[in-house]
């Protein structure tokens, strides 16, 4: 007994210490890297500052909610915005694209929340008469914000004769906690036409390259530095399909991910043609991701005239799905996209940046 109970006190102290090592590990983990969504394709703006404005329209609106590890007590949530829209030059022949990247992300029982708000600037260079190639180059500049409670942690200090109280006080000082860094990223993209029927893209960018960093719990946090690369094929084979193929790699200090994939989409235009004026286009498509040793992502899509909506969900293969028992990650998005009423609009935007 005089054992079992030694070993019980042993176990309840030795804990506090623990979660306070490994939630500082963790902040350490997470100021050093970077948060990631499944889908990629509808966040450009957290891949490359120059992807931004490769879209088919004067300007679009992106939003986009995930919920991971939804077994746990404290799940980590992601939102993500970004707001692009193009301006042509004076020459007719080159576009700027301006907008913001904002995303808010709490993570665990830590309660470390980051807010971000990065402006952008692309400017996309017209390489011929036809301007159906253009290279873009991208400026990405804001701040970051993080805040870091530690209300949901337990300590040793709450423990009296092996039993724990939550109104026991924990001996630590978690005042004060907040941190705001200036952050920077440049990037570089190019995005053609092969005959009248294929689209392409490929890019690089850097974040971090001006290394932010901030004292968190009397210790220099840096943000290590990031580089992605970028790619994507579209292709129409008939007036009711297309296909579409992307991939992304990215590589922040030790950690490195690359994720690619592709889907289907079937015009159902056709389908409406006689019975509503209102409806310029409508398509569904279905397709699917691969995160490499992480997540098998199925994904889905359906496209109303200005609207587009993407769902997704993360099937892990990794070592983690035993601890995540079985449940992987859910992602939402929805995009608005549309045209400026400008006289010879279609003429304008249907030789320009996109994708």
């Amino acid at each position: 007994m005089i054992f079992v109970k030694a070993y019980q006190e042993y176990t309840f102290f030795t804990k506090g210490y623990f979660i306070v090592f490994f939630s500082c590990f963790y902040i350490h983990c997470l100021y050093s890297q970077d948060i990631h969504l499944s889908q990629f394709n509808n966040t450009p703006l957290l891949r490359n500052p120059a992807l931004a404005g490769i879209f088919t329209g004067s300007y679009r609106i992106q939003t986009a909610y995930r919920n991971q590890w939804g077994t746990v007590a404290y799940p980590y949530r992601t939102n993500v915005l970004g707001i692009e829209n193009k301006l042509p030059l004076p020459n007719g022949n080159d576009f700027l694209t301006v907008g913001c990247s904002a995303f808010y992300d709490q993570a665990g029982i830590q309660g470390l929340k980051t807010q971000q708000i990065l402006p952008v600037v692309n400017f996309h260079k017209s390489l011929g008469q036809d301007d159906i190639s253009f290279l873009s180059v991208g400026f990405m500049g804001g701040y970051i914000s993080r805040q870091f409670s530690g209300a949901n942690l337990t300590f040793d200090n709450q423990y009296t004769n092996g039993r724990y109280s939550s109104s026991n006080a924990t001996g630590e000082n978690f005042v004060g906690l907040n941190r705001k860094v200036l952050d920077v990223a440049i990037g570089m993209s190019y995005n053609g036409q092969l005959g009248d029927n294929l689209l392409y893209y490929g890019g690089a960018s850097l974040w971090h390259f001006n290394s932010p960093s901030a004292n968190y719990l009397d210790k220099e946090i840096k943000l290590d530095m990031k580089t992605q690369a970028n790619v994507g094929i579209r292709s129409t084979f008939t007036e009711f399909i297309t296909l579409t193929f992307e991939g992304n790699y990215l590589k922040q200090g030790e950690y490195s991910e690359t994720i690619v994939g592709g889907m289907i989409s079937y015009n159902l235009l056709n389908n409406y043609a006689g019975q509503s004026a209102d409806v310029e286009f409508a398509a569904i498509g279905l397709g699917a991701f691969l995160r490499l040793k992480d997540a098998f992502i199925p994904y889905g899509f359906i496209r109303y005239n200005k609207v587009e909506i993407g769902v997704s969900y993360d099937v892990n293969i990794s070592k983690l799905k035993t601890a995540a028992q079985g449940v992987g990650s859910f992602e939402f998005s929805i995009s608005y996209r549309g045209f400026y009423e400008r006289a010879n609009k279609s003429l304008l935007f249907l030789k320009c940046p996109k994708f």
